[in-house]
């Protein structure tokens, strides 16, 4: 019951009813209770207010539920952590401190409203627009880009905090002693030149000497093709990001691959083994196992149980299962050569289950990195 109230809190996918579901009530609360934030400050009359106070209940009620749930199943987000460790471990990472911002203020609407620091607070409530982005992969890729892209953008702005300050520097300089009134210190061309440079032009702080003139005009010019670097490096980004996450059969000429089925009964060989532990010759390969109906993409760590059907890449196949096999060559070109595999973006229930690399048989794990001429076999759910 635990795992399955974990699943359906997770990011749900179209085939599982309940986590879809799960997923669209929290969204469609956390649109109710913004709603009411921003209507609850215009001047309403008190059957309205009423009706707002309710809606805002209910939906703090399914915030609360949704906040206990996530902190007792966390050691399913964090299976390689002790239970009182994976809770704490959720509880202050960021998405559990926004789960709790997000709820909180609602407690605090019941202390004196006019104590400045209880109304600032309540402000936290904006807070639930970061549970909209944890709900959808969509919004994740923002992320990941930022993340990928950390060490260009700071430099881009380093360079960026640089020109400021020396145009600032440049710009005090020739207009102090013509407007000391308006460059009064090396902050106002600070503000000059963010102005300028950010094309915000607010107009309030501006040169009127010659020299002054020309400054800014070269200085305007350095500064728009400065600005624009951050922008190309996320939109660089922004394209390596979907190109890793083309359909498989976007990005190669896979070819189908056959398979056949092992019932694994009490007493079995693999039985209460993890698939790490298990050696098979070069030529077969775990794709996926069958458990009571459900069908599980293998990694290392999982362990085969009684009952299991294992489902091994061999010359026969039954062509019932839902379950589809691709394997390709990386050339050169290809867009997963020199990325590790927890870098690399496939489509969801799709995992790489087998490199063979100069006629050894790899098994993959997070930090492989994939190379020039490696055969690379991939088990997905057929849709």
């Amino acid at each position: 019951m635990k795992k399955k109230i974990f699943d359906i809190i997770q990011i749900g996918s179209k085939d599982d009813f309940a986590s879809a579901l799960c997923d669209y009530i929290i969204v469609i609360s956390i649109a109710l209770n913004l709603m009411v934030l921003y209507v609850s400050t215009f001047d309403l009359s008190a059957q309205v207010q009423s009706i707002l106070s309710k809606i805002e209940f209910c939906t703090v009620i399914i915030f609360i539920i949704e906040y206990i749930l996530r902190v007792w199943t966390a050691d399913y987000l964090y299976p390689k952590e002790g239970e009182v460790t994976a809770r704490l471990k959720f509880m202050f990472s960021f998405f559990g401190m926004v789960d709790l911002l997000s709820i909180l203020p609602y407690f605090l609407l019941i202390l004196p409203s006019g104590m400045i620091a209880f109304r600032i607070l309540r402000v936290i409530r904006i807070f639930r627009l970061f549970k909209i982005n944890a709900q959808y992969d969509a919004f994740n890729v923002i992320m990941d880009v930022l993340k990928q892209k950390k060490e260009q953008i700071v430099s881009s702005i380093c360079i960026v905090l640089i020109m400021m300050l020396a145009a600032s520097l440049l710009m005090y300089s020739v207009e102090h002693e013509a407007q000391p009134d308006v460059f009064q210190n090396a902050f106002s061309g600070v503000w000059w030149s963010v102005s300028t440079l950010l094309t915000v032009g607010y107009g309030d702080v501006y040169p009127i000497t010659t020299v002054g003139k020309i400054l800014a005009i070269i200085l305007s010019f350095f500064g728009v093709g400065l600005v624009a670097i951050p922008t190309g490096i996320i939109s660089a980004g922004f394209v390596e990001q979907y190109t890793k996450m083309k359909p498989l059969d976007q990005i190669s000429d896979g070819s189908d691959l056959r398979f056949i089925m092992i019932s694994v009964e009490e007493g079995h060989l693999w039985a209460n083994k993890c698939l790490d532990e298990i050696v098979l010759p070069p030529e077969l390969v775990v794709m996926t196992i069958i458990r009571q109906g459900d069908i599980i993409i293998p990694k290392g760590a999982t362990k085969i149980l009684e009952d299991d059907e294992v489902v091994l890449g061999a010359l026969e196949y039954q062509d019932d299962l839902d379950i589809k096999l691709k394997e390709f060559a990386i050339t050169e070109e290809h867009p997963w050569r020199g990325y590790h595999i927890r870098d690399i973006k496939i489509p969801e229930d799709t995992v790489v289950v087998s490199i063979l690399r100069r006629g050894a048989s790899i098994i993959p794990k997070g930090s492989t990195l994939v190379q020039k001429g490696d055969l690379v076999t991939v088990c997905e759910k057929r849709i």
